[in-house]
Order: C-alpha cells, then sequence, then structure tokens
C-alpha cells in the first residue's frame, strides 16, 4: 500500500498534519532571526521611552517598527515560502502577489475606519503573515504550473523575453487577487482568531489551550499549531499596545517536559533513568523539546502531567500580564528569557518554575505508582522508544529499514560523504543529532564525511545517508531516493549512530576503500537467482487465498510453512508473536514480513522464506495488507533476502504484478526475475 492510498487512516492523517506543519515550520523558521530583530528593536525603543521623555534617537529608532512588522516580515515569509514551491522565481512572485494582500488589507480597514461614527474604536491593522504564508506558496505553485505549460515550445532567442514577462504579468494578477479576494478573507479569519483568544483570556479560559497543545506537541503536531496560529496572532498583539504576548509562551514554555524528565531522573528506573538527565539539559537548555516525547509515549498517563504543567504556566502568566516580545524559538530557557518583554520577567520566571513543579509532581506520582507495579524498567523503556514511531504517527513504507531486522546495512557500495539528518524544521533534534554523528565520527578518524542538519523539505537530492526520525523517514525517502535511509528515536544515544559509524568506515570514506558486503550488496546484472536456486524459497512455500485472514491465522500459516520446509522449529510462532507485540513488521505496499525475535535464533535450523497472498486482506494491526511473507535467517543470510523483497515490493508495477499473478509458479517466476537482477 502506497503512502497516497493510506489517506484514509489515523496513522496517515497524523502524518499529513505534520507535513502541513513541517512546511508552515519552513516558511517560518529561517525568518525568526528577523523576528528576533525586530524584537530587539521594540523592547529597545520601549525601555528608552519608559525612562526618557523625547529622546530624538529613540524617535528615529521607533519608526523602523511598523514597517519592519508590517511590510518587511509577510514579505520575508513569502520569499522563504515560494523559494521552497519554484526557487527564486517562485519567491519573486510570492512577494509580489503577498504585497497586494497587505496593501488590500490595509485598504479595507482604512475605509472602515473612516465610515466609524465618531468615539468608536478604530479596527487596527493586520500585519499578513497568514496572508504571506498562503499567497507566496500558492503564486510560486501558479507559476511553476504555467512555466511547465509553454515549456519547450519558446522559439530560441524569446526564452528570456516570455520568462520575465509572464513572471511580471503573473506577479500582477496574484496581487490583484490579494488585494481584492484574499485580503477580506484573512481579516475576517484574524477576527475571529482574534475574538476567540479575547473570550477565553476574557473569561480566564486560556489555560484550556494546554489540553490540546501539550498533547499535540507529544505527537509531532505542534508545529502546525505554533506556527500556523500562535506567532501569527502573537505578533498581531506584540506589535500593539501592549508590546508583548502570552501566545508565544503557551508551546514555548519549557517547564511541562522538564518536570517530566526531572520525575524520571530521580523516581525512573533502568534506561529511562539513565537517559533522562541528558534529556533535561538537552530539552531545558538546548530548547528540543523532541527529547522529552518518549518518555510521556512510554507512560500515556503522563499526559496529564505535562497537561497540568503548562495549564499552570499558562494560568501564571495570565496573573502576572506577562509575555514575550517576539517568539521563542527554539523553546529554551534562554531563548525564552531573551525574548521575555521588561516588565514581565517575574512572571515568566514563575511559569516556567511553576509549570515545572507541578508537572514534576503528577509525574512523580505516576512513576511511583507503576514503580510499584513492575520494576523492570529497562525493557519498558526499549518497548516505548521502539514504539514512538507508531505513537508519532505509523508510517506508510519501512522498506530500506525492513522492521529494524535490517536497520542499518553493513556496507555501501559506494563511498558515503554526504550525510544529512533530517527533522521537520532543520532546526532541532536533526542540529543535536548531526552534532553527535560528528563526534562519533571524529572519535572514528573518520574525515571528509559533510554532516549537515536539514529541513526534509530542504533535502537538496544529493545524499549518500539521510538519518531521520522514524515517522519522517518515507517524506525523507521521496526527498532522496537515491540515498541509504536510517531511522531513529532516542536521538542522544541511538544504537544506529555506531552502526552507521560502521558502514561509514566500511564504505571508504574514511580514506581506505572497503570491499563491498556481498549480504547488502543487490545482485547485478547476470546474477544467479540466490533464494531461490539454494532452496530458501520453492515453489511448496508460496500460497494464494482468495479469501481474509486474521493475523494471528497468517502468522501460524507463515511458521507451518517454514516449519514444513525444515527452516524452524515450533517454537518459532511464538517468536513470531512476540516479535509483533515489540513492534509491527508491516512494510508498506500491502506487505508484512513476520520474522521470529533476535531471542529466537535457537528456534532457526535454516534460512527459509513463506510467501503467502491473501486476496481478501488481512488486518494487520490496523494495517491492511496483501502479502504475507515469512522469514528465517541463519547468520546474516536473512538480510540478504529482505534486501532481495525490499528492491521488489518497492516498485509499485512489481507489485501489481504480484497481485495479478493466477498461480504459485507466477509468483516464485517474478521473485526469481527480482533476484536475478
Amino acid at each position: 500500500m502506497t503512502a497516497s492510498a493510506e489517506k484514509t487512516q489515523p496513522g496517515s492523517v497524523r502524518v499529513a498534519v505534520q507535513k502541513f506543519g513541517s512546511f508552515l515550520s519552513g516558511m517560518i523558521m529561517p525568518v525568526i532571526p528577523a523576528l528576533i530583530a525586530w524584537g530587539i528593536i521594540t523592547a529597545i525603543v520601549v525601555n528608552i521611552e519608559q525612562f526618557s521623555d523625547g529622546w530624538a534617537p529613540a524617535d528615529a529608532l521607533s519608526t523602523i517598527v511598523g514597517p519592519m512588522i508590517h511590510y518587511l516580515l509577510p514579505v520575508l515569509i513569502a520569499v522563504q515560502g515560494g523559494k521552497m514551491i519554484y526557487e527564486m522565481r517562485g519567491a519573486v512572485v510570492g512577494a509580489v502577489a503577498t504585497f497586494g494582500v497587505i496593501a488590500g488589507s490595509d485598504f479595507l480597514i482604512a475605509e472602515f475606519n473612516a465610515a466609524l461614527p465618531e468615539g468608536q474604536d478604530p479596527l487596527a491593522e493586520v500585519h499578513m503573515f497568514i496572508g504571506a504564508m498562503i499567497m507566496g506558496p500558492l503564486a510560486a505553485w501558479l507559476m511553476k504550473k504555467a512555466d511547465g505549460l509553454w515549456e519547450g515550445k519558446i522559439k530560441a532567442g524569446f526564452e528570456m523575453l516570455v520568462n520575465m514577462f509572464s513572471a511580471g504579468i503573473l506577479g500582477f494578477l496574484m496581487a490583484v487577487v490579494g488585494f481584492f479576494g484574499l485580503a477580506p478573507v484573512i481579516n475576517w479569519f484574524m477576527d475571529v482568531l482574534g475574538s476567540a483568544v479575547s473570550f477565553l483570556v476574557e473569561n480566564q479560559l486560556l489555560p484550556l489551550t494546554s489540553l490540546i497543545i501539550e498533547p499535540a506537541k507529544v505527537f509531532f503536531l505542534n508545529n502546525a499549531i505554533n506556527h500556523g496560529v500562535l506567532t501569527p496572532l502573537g505578533v498581531t498583539e506584540s506589535a500593539g499596545e501592549a508590546g508583548k504576548s502570552i501566545l508565544f509562551l503557551l508551546e514555548a514554555n519549557p517547564g511541562p517536559g522538564a518536570g517530566v524528565l526531572l520525575a524520571f531522573t530521580i523516581f525512573g528506573v533502568g534506561a529511562a533513568r539513565a537517559t533522562a538527565p541528558g534529556a533535561l539539559l538537552i530539552h531545558f537548555v538546548g530548547g528540543i523539546h523532541e527529547v522529552y516525547f518518549p518518555y510521556v509515549l512510554m507512560k500515556p498517563t503522563l499526559l496529564l502531567a505535562v497537561v497540568a504543567g503548562g495549564a499552570t504556566g499558562v494560568t501564571t502568566n495570565m496573573l502576572f500580564d506577562s509575555g514575550l516580545v517576539y517568539p521563542a524559538a527554539p523553546g529554551s530557557i534562554i531563548a525564552v528569557m531573551f525574548a521575555t518583554a521588561a516588565d514581565s520577567y517575574l512572571g515568566v520566571i514563575l511559569s516556567v518554575i511553576l509549570s515545572t513543579a507541578v508537572s514534576f509532581a503528577v509525574a512523580a506520582v505516576i512513576l511511583l505508582a507503576d514503580r510499584r507495579r513492575n520494576v523492570d524498567g529497562d525493557d519498558e523503556f526499549s518497548s516505548a522508544v521502539a514504539k514512538t514511531a507508531a505513537a508519532k504517527g505509523k508510517s506508510s513504507s519501512h522498506l530500506d529499514n525492513l522492521a529494524g531486522a535490517a536497520a542499518v546495512p553493513a556496507s555501501s557500495t559506494e563511498q558515503i560523504r554526504t550525510v544529512y539528518f533530517a527533522c521537520d524544521a532543520g532546526m532541532g533534534s536533526s542540529a543535536m543529532g548531526a552534532s553527535v554523528l560528528r563526534k562519533k565520527f571524529q572519535g572514528a578518524g573518520i574525515e571528509n564525511v559533510s554532516v549537515t542538519n536539514k529541513a526534509i523539505a530542504g533535502l537538496p537530492g544529493d545524499a549518500d545517508l539521510v538519518i531521520t526520525q522514524q515517522n519522517l523517514t518515507d517524506r525523507a525517502r521521496v526527498k532522496e531516493p537515491n540515498a541509504i535511509h536510517v531511522s531513529v528515536d532516542n536521538f542522544m544515544n541511538a544504537p544506529e549512530y555506531d552502526d552507521v559509524v560502521e558502514l561509514v568506515k566500511n564504505s571508504g570514506a574514511s580514506g581506505e576503500t572497503a570491499a563491498a558486503d556481498p549480504i547488502s550488496a543487490p545482485a547485478g546484472p547476470g546474477g544467479t537467482a540466490t533464494a531461490v536456486k539454494s532452496g530458501i524459497l520453492t515453489l511448496e512455500q508460496i500460497r494464494i487465498h482468495s479469501g481474509a485472514a486474521t493475523q494471528d491465522q497468517a502468522l501460524q500459516e507463515a511458521a507451518d510453512i517454514l516449519e514444513s520446509a525444515g527452516a524452524v522449529t515450533s517454537d518459532y510462532l511464538q517468536a513470531m508473536r512476540d516479535r509483533e507485540a515489540t513492534v509491527s513488521t508491516f512494510m508498506g505496499s500491502e506487505l508484512a514480513i513476520p520474522h521470529g525475535t533476535n531471542a529466537a535464533k535457537a528456534a532457526i535450523k535454516a534460512s527459509a522464506l513463506s510467501v503467502v497472498r491473501y486476496d481478501g486482506g488481512v488486518d494487520w494491526s490496523g494495517d491492511h495488507t496483501t502479502f504475507v511473507i515469512g522469514i528465517a535467517g541463519v547468520g546474516d543470510e536473512h538480510l540478504e533476502i529482505l534486501s532481495r523483497i525490499a528492491t521488489l515490493f518497492a516498485d509499485e508495477t512489481e507489485v501489481a504484478k504480484l497481485k495479478a499473478a493466477s498461480t504459485e509458479q507466477e509468483i516464485l517466476d517474478l521473485l526469481s526475475a527480482v533476484n536475478e537482477g
């Protein structure tokens, strides 16, 4: 099953929302330095005005504040959004179109205020952050489509003329559309959002937003909320008379996560307790909130702790009327302090302290209660880390990683020199992961290898190796189809890092030329069908069923086939069930590859495959599965088998052929063709 075919499934919805949030973040994050510069200028002007009366330099400097927030910042966002869609050509058209939205909004507000009866409060101007996030990418996309219409049809010598005038004309048209069409909609939308926030504030209900924001953070949906709603509204409020906004603190407060990690540091057990102090430092000082998500997902009841902590922080800031001048990015205590308004330090500091304390108290109660029930913390934490991807949003295809059985290949046929660590925004966990990996490379004496953190949307397509959070691997694979992909969950000390070091060493990137490992290298032209000719897969081990089956029935049949082939003992079925209880072996493309846990090696006597096609389908832990390929591997033989399965099921055309095959012999022939290269 392809990713596009899974849109109705809950995991796909989460991935789609994450992707949308990532796109918003990709537009906003590069502009954050400009927001910080604006915030510094604003803070300086406000402080000078508080302690002096009519100082000329302050009055002069204050003239920068309005144009920056009203024109410069939205246009910068539009430029970045347009560039993400269609490079600089899209950026120029998007900026022109966005200026039309800004001017249209100003015109409508001026007309409305002019008609107001005397004594009524006029409408404030709307800062077009949301308009820029819509018009920038939209205009760039239309420009890209328009260029495609006449590509290859322009007479030689007229290319520049057509390119210049087409972009200019489209920019003009989109500016008009923005002026008369989008500006009224955005003005209305911002008025509705502003009224909703005002209602929450006036009725002391703003702490209730923690019921949405804190769980959203844990499930990696924070970018959509933070950059799509809170930042535009917060900037509008901060640019007004208040000069600050509490909205910047709703998501950025590091207190709730710090409380959970502190509780694990004191009351946790096993691996969770050992890793919590490092995670606490990275989260609180480094501002990378992602590091505490697996700890909460390990015990979902800890959502109560982060919600309680978040609500406490919001309540404190409301009571002290505190806020930030500009967004704190990343959500580090250092960034928060730098962005705090001059009159808000007490409230902001107390909000962080109290939210940490409340989150810690609730988490401590939960951990202590659970500790009395179960003292085996190491297995629990390892299982939680393994399941983090499913909680964040099940990805549709892990064919390159093959359910963790071959997460990192032993070697590469080509030297690895370009490594990207990618995440949503390219500035959080990816930056930390890249830093950790660089140190490991240095310690291993690996030189001449570039390790860079990137946003997934910014992956350039030239990578040799890409490392991502597990739920983001599919999106990274689309951007870097020719790269090796590795998924991680624990950003501080992921075991995959050591495997990556060995992989890079074996590739010869450290200055030594390593021979290609035949286990991980696919068979070249003229190769033999190793799996078939060695008896790993025979006609008797392939079956076609017209009906459906349950997951346990499919596991039973796979184990029976492998046992009949003399490859496993009867104990292997339970080992397969144990594997599914820990990590689903569903791979995407309607394929599941059940196999035993590492502890079940004694139950494997020889390498073998079982291939069963269920035309009625199998519900594989919520995923529709047609092909169930049971695997037993002795030594490293199963890695070659998995590599060949990945080659076949990564091709939708080949999957269609397998589904259309009318006999077991046809399926065997198709598998043999792939193995023959």
